[in-house]
């Protein structure tokens, strides 16, 4: 079944040029230009991925994400904006959305990442996930991080390659970005990502990232 996706942006060409890059990859339900109007939408529709510029008319992709995220639990979100601020991108993380990437995205990525958050993966921008996790850390209570940033014992178990492409991953790459980074085909990328995770006993992306942060491997 294809994946459900609501399109918020306020400008139509932008919508028309997100819709175009999607294809057939996804069901577009539906789109909005401004807060009220998605707000209306998404509740019509109950789509699986709203795909939500962050500075949109009447408050802002936050104001969509606050209004919705308690009331439609079963949505995830992803920003799309051009911007990269780091205000824009703590502010929309922090109010629900599961991952943001910016609009320089290729066609091909962002059909990626609209599945990896349907599947309750998050994503990220390459440049962005290190600030997120730095904001989130100086923040939010957690376990203590080790003085040794090597004590998992799993680390112990990955090979060289294993262990680049864990850092690529846990920053938010797209297996074709670290595949053109690294000089492997993206099939390799997604052979080394599957081990990477069975060795350290991890079930996705979020909880990689999680652990590279408390280890300080990011």
């Amino acid at each position: 079944m294809s994946t459900r996706v609501y399109l918020v942006d306020d400008h139509a060409m932008v919508r028309s040029g997100v819709r175009a890059e999607l294809g057939g990859a996804v069901d577009v339900v539906g789109e909005a230009a401004d807060v009220d109007t998605a707000v209306e939408g998404i509740r019509a529709t109950v789509p699986d991925v709203v795909l939500l510029d962050v500075h949109l008319p009447g408050g802002g992709g936050r104001a969509v994400l606050e209004t919705l995220r308690t009331e439609l639990p079963s949505v995830r979100w992803l920003a799309l904006s051009v911007s990269d601020a780091a205000e824009d991108v703590i502010a929309v993380i922090r109010a629900g959305a599961r991952g943001y990437v910016t609009k320089t995205i290729s066609g091909p990525d962002l059909r990626d990442a609209v599945a990896r958050v349907a599947d309750g993966d998050v994503v990220f921008s390459p440049r962005l996930a290190g600030f997120v996790l730095d904001a989130f850390a100086a923040t939010t209570p957690s376990a203590p991080v080790p003085e040794d940033p090597a004590t998992d014992p799993g680390l112990d178990l990955l090979s060289a390659r294993e262990r680049e492409v864990m850092q690529l991953l846990a920053r938010g790459y797209t297996y074709r970005e670290i595949g053109s980074r690294l000089f492997i085909s993206v099939k390799t990328v997604e052979s080394h990502a599957s081990n990477v995770l069975r060795k350290l006993q991890l079930s996705n992306r979020n909880e990689l990232t999680r652990w590279a942060a408390t280890n300080r491997l990011l």
